[in-house]
């Protein structure tokens, strides 16, 4: 990890996979994971899987955060906690406003635009390319026990003493003028 990666100065977590079948780690956001606000966008969520958690992982959380939104804060995107250990897969639109794709015990908690659901990348004109890091972080407890209207930064800052592992897919997105 570089000193220009938000989770940098975490403590340190085992290392395991996610990949995506919408997007490739590296890749760029394809139209649809866009903003509805943004020419093509549709608000969807990206699919993920992941493999290979750490021994006593009990929940998940996913987390997709741009740390180069001009916010002096960056903004998170998307934030589902309590996913069961046994679930290692999250369909495209997952993230729509009724969570319905979720698994029963997860729950989508407001993002930065204080919408419980995933909204979509949308830097800027002419800001240049952002960074969308989609984290999945392996958990010791079972649920993080955050309420559901906590921030992603409450849950991020929760669940610093129950990361076991954290799988990092990292796409770019630039809106064109």
């Amino acid at each position: 990890m570089s000193a220009n990666d938000p989770f940098a100065r975490l403590p340190e977590a085992a290392s395991f996979s996610v990949t995506s079948t919408t997007v490739a780690d590296g890749g760029v956001w394809p139209p649809e994971q866009f903003s509805s606000g943004v020419p093509g966008g549709k608000d969807l969520s990206p699919q993920l899987s992941w493999s290979g958690a750490p021994e006593g992982t009990k929940s998940y959380a996913v987390t997709v955060y741009d740390p180069d939104a001009p916010t002096g804060s960056g903004f998170w995107h998307w934030a589902v906690a309590d996913i069961p250990a046994e679930v290692t897969e999250l369909p495209e639109g997952a993230g729509d406003d009724t969570g319905s794709a979720l698994p029963e015990a997860a729950f989508q908690l407001p993002n930065d635009a204080r919408a419980a659901r995933y909204i979509g990348a949308a830097p800027p004109v002419g800001h240049g390319p952002h960074r969308y890091f989609v984290v999945v972080h392996a958990l010791d407890v079972a649920s993080i026990g955050v309420p559901a209207d906590a921030t992603p930064a409450l849950l991020g800052f929760t669940m610093t003493g129950h990361i076991l592992g954290r799988a990092v897919l990292i796409a770019t997105a630039e809106t064109a003028a």
